[in-house]
C-alpha cells in the first residue's frame, strides 16, 4: 500500500503532494531510543501537565502504535494544513463517526507528524471516556481532557490546539445508512469557548472513518446492561469474535478548512445566543459541504 501523503491546498493552483511520511529510524536508533525511554520511566524523569498529558509517553509509546494505522492501513491524506496556525490557540471542530473514536486519534497523528510545527492536539472527550480506568488514563496521557468549557478555555488561553467533536455519541454511533450526514451539534458550547478566548475555529472534515466498522444494528438491551451508549452490530462483530474488532482498511481524507475568526466579536459575544447559534450552524454547514467534496475525490471506499 502507498505511504501517507499530505495534500496542500493552493489557492492559485492545483493541489500538490508535499512528500512521503518521515522515514523510520534504523533499528539501532530505535533500540537506543527505547532503552532511553525505559530509563526515564523507571527513574521518573518525565513530566505531565495539570491535565495529565504525558508527552514522553505519547511520543514514544502511543504515537508509534497509531502511525502504522495512519500510514499503511488507512493511507490517510491530509489537506489544508496551511490553515492550522504554527503557534497559538485554535479550536478544531470535526465530524465524528466510526463506532470507535479512531478519527480523533488519526487527526492527532496528522497534526503531530504532518504539520510543519508538529502541533499537539488536545482532545475534549465525553465523561464516559474517563470513567473506564485504562481507557481514561490513556486518554489523559495522550492529551485529552473533559469536554467542558472551563478546560477548553484554559487550554485555548495557553495557546493549545484543541479538538472537539460536537456530534458526540450521536455521530460516532450512528447507523451506516446515515453515513456522512452530520448529526445535531448540541448547544454550541465550543463556540462560546472560542468567543471567550478569541481563538479561531477550524472546521475539519474526515472521510473514511464511517466505513471502518459499518454499524448495521445496535444491541440496545445489552448496551444498557453494560452502561454503554450503544453496542454496535457490524458485518464482522460479533460474528467473528475478536477478529471483528479489526477495522476495515478504508481510504481516509482529513481536511482542515479556512479558519473562522472570533476575536473581533469580543468575549461578551459568548452570551449572545443568536450569534452562538449562527456560528455553530456556519461551522456545521462548512464541514458538511467539505465532506461532500472529499467523497467526490475518493475513487472508492478502499482506494
Amino acid at each position: 500500500m502507498p505511504e501517507a501523503r499530505v495534500i496542500r491546498l493552493h489557492p492559485d493552483g492545483p493541489d500538490e503532494p508535499s512528500g512521503a511520511a518521515t522515514p523510520t529510524p534504523g533499528w539501532e536508533a530505535q533500540l537506543a531510543g527505547g532503552l532511553d525511554f525505559l530509563r526515564r520511566r523507571l527513574t521518573g524523569e518525565y513530566e505531565t501537565d495539570e491535565f495529565g498529558f504525558d508527552p514522553d509517553l505519547a511520543d514514544h509509546l502511543l504515537m508509534p502504535v497509531l502511525r502504522p494505522l495512519f500510514q499503511k492501513w488507512f493511507r490517510v491524506e491530509v489537506q489544508g494544513l496551511e490553515n492550522v496556525p504554527d503557534v497559538g490557540g485554535a479550536l478544531v471542530v470535526a465530524n465524528h463517526s466510526g463506532t470507535l473514536p479512531l478519527d480523533a486519534l488519526m487527526t492527532t497523528v496528522a497534526l503531530h507528524d504532518e504539520h510543519p510545527a508538529a502541533r499537539r492536539f488536545r482532545l475534549l472527550g465525553a465523561d464516559l471516556v474517563f470513567q473506564y480506568p485504562f481507557v481514561g488514563a490513556m486518554a489523559r496521557k495522550l492529551g485529552a481532557t473533559l469536554a467542558c468549557n472551563e478546560d477548553a478555555e484554559r487550554l485555548l488561553t495557553e495557546g493549545e490546539l484543541v479538538g472537539v467533536f460536537p456530534e458526540g455519541f450521536k455521530g460516532i454511533g450512528k447507523p451506516f445508512s446515515e453515513r456522512y450526514t452530520l448529526q445535531r451539534f448540541g448547544r454550541g458550547g465550543f463556540v462560546t469557548a472560542a468567543l471567550r478566548t478569541g481563538a479561531p475555529i477550524l472546521p475539519c472534515a474526515i472521510v473514511g472513518a464511517e466505513e471502518i466498522y459499518p454499524m448495521i444494528g445496535n444491541a440496545r438491551t445489552a448496551a444498557r446492561i453494560l452502561g454503554l451508549p450503544y453496542l454496535p452490530i457490524t458485518p464482522t462483530f460479533p460474528l467473528l469474535g475478536p477478529l471483528g474488532a479489526v477495522p476495515l482498511p478504508s481510504k481516509w481524507f482529513i481536511a482542515f478548512g479556512e479558519p473562522i475568526e472570533t476575536a473581533s466579536y469580543g468575549p461578551a459575544a459568548a452570551d449572545d445566543p443568536m450569534l452562538v447559534f449562527n456560528l455553530t450552524d456556519q461551522v456545521r454547514e462548512t464541514i458538511q459541504q467539505s465532506l461532500y467534496q472529499l467523497l467526490l475525490q475518493r475513487r472508492s471506499v478502499f482506494s
